[in-house]
């Protein structure tokens, strides 16, 4: 009997022992392993750079410029925060909860800003406001004024960069409030109402709290990118923790200090990140059941007009003026020219190249953790995605020191196997560039793809099986035709993220290889501002798409959600 007891424990052991290794070594885990685990190089790095002894360098920032960057960098922070929720929950709440004239237009055309880079405002506005520009000269034709007979703000200071982020990023806290209060339980505010509550009573009291985690999520990618931002601070000539860990890397020439203070600006993300989840700790926010919304509040005559402003002002600051300057910049200059030409074929190429790589990981990363739901992979599949919320410069900076050894390695083996001289092999290539690219917008990729697979049900995945086909046929001949919508969203979204980034660019392009983005950029900085007109109107024409692919999906979510009465429902 003793016998027969080890003889089943052996067996159960030997049993157990076979299903882990099917499990972590099965193709598709080490796949996704692999993937995901070069994926956080990167992050890694700059993580591992704080325990460098680098105090002369240290000692130096902060003698000098360490306490502005964290000043700029807080002040920033504050001021789009406020910005963005103010003007993302009240438009949102507008265009959702109130009826006035104009409404169902101004509705997606709230979105219309996310197209315009920041730094593309920067450049428009500083053509537009300047002593020389178009405002300006209109200002001084129609009240005689000289030039010095009066008083003008500058743009081009801490609180016209705090402005402009807030024109381009208040769409991320507009987006989410707006799902947040069409998916809000509608008998709360029935109750509201019955109370006497007006609408504004009724959105401070009731519907503010009830989508806080929609707006914080909002506010909290808006940070994101204000944190990312470097064309607009280092054109205006606001020392931030981005400008300063360029000015670290290229003049003074110490890329494990520039990676110290990239590490410093990723634990303030981290840092972010955990206050909003500690700030919510064991609060939930549910919805018992789907009614359709009520009847909109009717908004005449003052109050109508004032509904129709604050929606209005900020469309057209954030894209219609500037657009419109960007256009007169562009029939000033006359001639596109060859170069123009160039930076977009470069700017298509490096675009195109990485929304492919971007969507092709994604697949192979999500159909792997499908396969094996094991919680080592759901940790690494969510570390992958933590590059979105870290600055461009930052990845840059992550990216080239592990490939600056590996091309110290690579140059050895050429030099002692092939007798060839010492060179750059990786570093200030496309692939360096690419690679940081896939670091960066990888999140973008997961989240539509994985959006798109929860859809398929496990049932014909064991129908396949079924029928004889393997894990590759069943994703070739099941899955992927089944995907074809959300896979080419996830490439339109990669695609035009890449176009617009700046920062990561111009770090890791290589040498007379230059984007649309960077050549904005280099002749703003010239003061050039008439030949960056057109690859900034580019920019913001190819911004458009995603803004269009992201109220059809708003407006499909609404449409399932009023023919699903029953569902309960979560939010975020």
């Amino acid at each position: 009997m003793e016998k027969l007891t080890w003889l089943n424990l052996g067996k159960r052991f030997d049993h157990s022992l076979k299903r882990a290794w099917t499990r972590w070594f099965s193709g598709w885990t080490l796949l996704t392993l692999a993937l995901t685990g070069l994926i956080l190089i990167p992050t890694l790095t700059v993580l591992l750079s704080l325990f460098a002894d680098e105090r002369q360098v240290w000692e130096h920032l902060a003698d000098t410029v360490l306490g502005l960057y964290v000043r700029n960098s807080l002040l920033m922070m504050v001021g789009v925060a406020l910005g963005v929720i103010l003007v993302g929950s009240g438009t949102a709440w507008l265009v959702t909860m109130c009826e006035f004239w104009g409404r169902a237009w101004l509705e997606w055309m709230l979105v219309l800003p996310l197209a315009a880079p920041t730094y593309v405002l920067a450049y428009a506005y500083t053509d537009f406001l300047q002593v020389t520009g178009g405002f300006q000269t209109w200002l001084r034709r129609v009240t005689g004024w000289g030039i010095g007979d009066y008083w003008f703000p500058n743009i081009r200071s801490l609180w016209g960069a705090i402005l402009l982020l807030v024109l381009t990023l208040y769409p991320y806290v507009y987006l989410s409030a707006r799902l947040a209060f069409q998916e809000q339980s509608v008998v709360c505010l029935e109750v509201s109402r019955s109370l006497g509550y007006g609408p504004w009573a009724s959105f401070f009291r009731v519907a503010l709290p009830l989508a806080r985690p929609g707006i914080v999520a909002g506010c909290l990618l808006a940070l994101m990118e204000t944190l990312n931002d470097f064309g607009t601070v280092s054109y205006f000539g606001v020392d931030t923790f981005t400008t300063g860990i360029y000015r670290t890397w290229t003049a003074l020439g110490n890329p494990v200090a520039a990676a110290q203070l990239s590490a410093l600006l990723l634990l303030l993300v981290l840092l972010l990140m955990a206050l909003e989840q500690f700030s919510r700790r064991r609060a939930r926010y549910y919805r018992q059941g789907f009614k359709p919304n009520p009847s909109r509040y009717p908004l005449h005559g003052i109050r109508g007009v004032g509904a129709w402003l604050a929606c209005g002002i900020p469309i057209g600051l954030g894209f219609v003026i500037p657009a419109l300057i960007l256009l007169h910049m562009t029939l000033r200059q006359g001639e596109l020219g060859r170069r123009f030409w160039s930076y977009a074929q470069n700017s298509f190429l490096l675009s195109t190249i990485t929304a492919v790589i971007a969507v092709l990981v994604a697949v192979a990363v999500l159909y792997g953790l499908r396969l094996q739901r094991a919680w080592g992979l759901r940790l690494a599949v969510r570390l992958s995605s933590l590059g979105y919320a870290l600055p461009g410069v930052v990845i840059a900076v992550g990216v080239l020191i592990p490939l600056g050894q590996l091309d110290q390695l690579l140059s050895y083996l050429r030099q002692a196997l092939f007798q060839q001289p010492p060179g750059l092999v990786i570093s200030g290539t496309i692939v360096a560039l690419v690679f940081g690219y896939l670091v960066r917008f990888l999140a973008v990729a997961l989240s539509t793809v994985e959006a798109t697979l929860a859809r398929i049900p496990p049932s014909l995945d064991e129908a396949a099986r079924s029928l004889g086909q393997g894990s590759l046929g069943t994703l070739w001949r099941v899955h992927l035709p089944l995907m074809g919508g959300g896979i080419l969203g996830a490439m339109l979204l990669v695609f035009v993220d890449v176009m617009k980034e700046l920062p990561a660019t111009m770090v890791l392009r290589p040498f007379n290889f230059d984007t649309l983005a960077v050549h904005t950029y280099r002749m703003a900085a010239d003061e050039r501002l008439a030949e960056a007109g057109a690859p900034a109107l580019a920019i913001v024409l190819v911004g458009i798409l995603p803004v269009i692919l992201l109220n059809a999906q708003i407006a499909q979510r609404r449409n399932l959600g009023s023919s699903n009465k029953t569902s309960p429902y979560v939010l975020p």
